[in-house]
């Protein structure tokens, strides 16, 4: 089975401000701002939600298709999709366009000051479902958001379930927006806080939401996971990381978990427990695609976090 994994590829610049921006800030004249932080260290990490996803479905052994838009100076990430073996037929390289670029700095307290580019993924409506014939199951991730509703469309006409996963999208789609991806996917995905607000446009309860699809997957951090389904709530608990380096990621480390779940027809608990298991190894790590670990391994650990072997 392969997974159709529609979203960004971006390239994320993390900065380290060596201070504090609150003391180069003054309040009383934030509405002149011209501020400029020396940033010693500077690190460029292959990123973007489909790439991420991709990037962990494929260590667990899934197939992975991503598909998305980038720019002209894509060449280095495309590099290490080949090194990693991920299919990268349906990447379109737009022509005088950038790739994605977030740019974020990062103080002493870890307060953050971000900038995004979206460049080529504005264009992700180029792709098409239908060029991918040999897709058995999709998701949609954060994207360009003519892309994100033409490819939830596009699944639908093809008979293609999928998974929706706004992330960080979500304030690009109102109420009746969101109601639309809910009634077309199969499965909906959110984090505890995109949960509120997605109950807040559509006017829809939890249980509203799951009743329109096959279940509703809430991640809660440190508390583990909920998943409504059928009427039934599954608590899913939380895998331990061995230490707390960078989150990340991690929501995407999450989502090729449930996507390896579901390929593999796993029951949920087994799902849930997998998509936990690799937010966690993605946490104990810097970048979004620099950790690594063999199926053995990771049956291994599963084992010791959950006290249950592991069926692949």
């Amino acid at each position: 089975m392969s997974a159709l994994i529609c979203g960004s590829f971006a390239f994320d610049n993390i900065m380290v401000f060596q201070d504090r921006f609150k003391n180069h800030i003054l309040p009383d004249k934030i509405h002149i701002l011209n501020v400029s932080f020396l940033v010693p260290r500077l690190r460029r990490e292959f990123g973007g939600c489909a790439g991420n996803i991709a990037y962990n479905l494929k260590l667990l052994g899934g197939e992975p298709i991503p598909m998305a838009t980038v720019g002209i100076d894509f060449e280095p990430y495309a590099a290490w999709m080949d090194e990693c073996g991920i299919d990268r037929r349906h990447v379109k390289v737009v022509e005088n366009m950038l790739t994605a670029q977030a740019f974020i700095t990062t103080d002493l307290d870890d307060n953050q000051i971000t900038a995004f580019h979206p460049g080529a993924m504005e264009r992700a409506a180029d792709n098409r479902v239908a060029d991918v014939p040999e897709a058995t199951i999709g998701i949609i991730s954060p994207d360009g958001r003519v892309g994100m509703i033409e490819h939830a469309r596009q699944f639908v006409d093809a008979g293609i379930r999928f998974i929706f996963d706004p992330g960080q999208g979500m304030p690009m789609f109102n109420g009746e927006d969101l109601k639309h991806f809910i009634v077309e996917a199969s499965w909906v995905t959110v984090n505890d806080y995109e949960s509120q607000l997605m109950q807040e446009r559509t006017g829809w309860s939890l249980e509203e939401i799951s009743g329109h699809v096959d279940a509703l997957i809430v991640t809660r951090g440190a508390e583990g996971a909920t998943i409504y389904t059928k009427g039934a709530r599954i608590h899913i608990p939380p895998a331990k990381a061995q230490q707390v380096v960078d989150p990340t990621g991690c929501g995407d480390s999450f989502r090729a978990g449930l996507l390896y779940g579901l390929m593999n027809r796993m029951n949920w608990e087994t799902t849930g427990r997998i998509a936990a298991l690799c937010g966690a190894i993605k946490i104990e790590h810097a970048g979004t695609q620099n950790h690594r670990f063999t199926r053995a391994e990771f049956a291994a650990r599963y084992g010791r976090e959950f006290g249950q072997k592991l069926a692949w």
